[in-house]
């Protein structure tokens, strides 16, 4: 297996568990098992715990945005948009990959992991305020409406996991995208 490959199989590894352990609970050790790939290409790649987090972790957050932004930079009308990322087909029992880290204190005690998730958060909501701007609303209740689609999307993955229904997420995001004033 080229070097490449090796580091690819180690971070996808890394993201599936993290994802579903979190970073405090998962060894390297753990990640090395579920990549296949030998000891020595993991301390190749990534001479530290840390580091390897922050490949992970950023390539999660790197896929995430890449998913959004294909939406919510289509050439569509703005709020059609918006709407289409709020209904675009989601794995609510497993919740947000991204949302999931912001509950992993390993990851929110250490600067770096917690910049890579307030990144992500802070462009999304950029890329929704733009849009809801684009609709003629003032930049305040532009800011606000951003918020709210991104609460309603992260409170959805909360309900549908507490409640192990994932028609939760639907339903909030169903009754956010009734509020909204198509015509604006």
């Amino acid at each position: 297996m080229n070097t490449a490959a090796a580091r690819d199989r180690l971070v996808d590894a890394a993201q599936d568990l993290f994802a579903a352990q979190g970073v405090g609970a998962t060894s390297p050790r753990a990640v090395l098992a579920a990549s296949g790939v030998g000891q020595g290409s993991l301390y190749h790649h990534f001479p530290t715990k840390h580091d390897l987090a922050v490949a992970a972790v950023g390539a999660t957050v790197d896929d995430a945005l890449a998913r959004a932004f294909r939406t919510l930079d289509s050439g569509s009308p703005a709020l059609e948009r918006v709407i289409a990322y709020l209904e675009r087909p989601r794995d609510a029992l497993a919740g947000c990959r991204i949302g999931r880290h912001t509950a992993d204190q390993a990851v929110m005690d250490d600067d770096g992991l917690r910049d890579v998730l307030t990144a992500y958060f802070v462009r999304l909501l950029a890329a929704l305020t733009t849009i809801f701007r684009e609709t003629g609303l003032p930049d305040d209740v532009a800011r606000d409406r951003a918020h709210a689609a991104l609460a309603i999307i992260q409170g959805g993955y909360v309900l549908a996991r507490a409640t192990q229904d994932p028609d939760a997420l639907t339903a909030a995001v169903r009754g956010f995208v009734g509020l909204l004033d198509r015509h604006q």
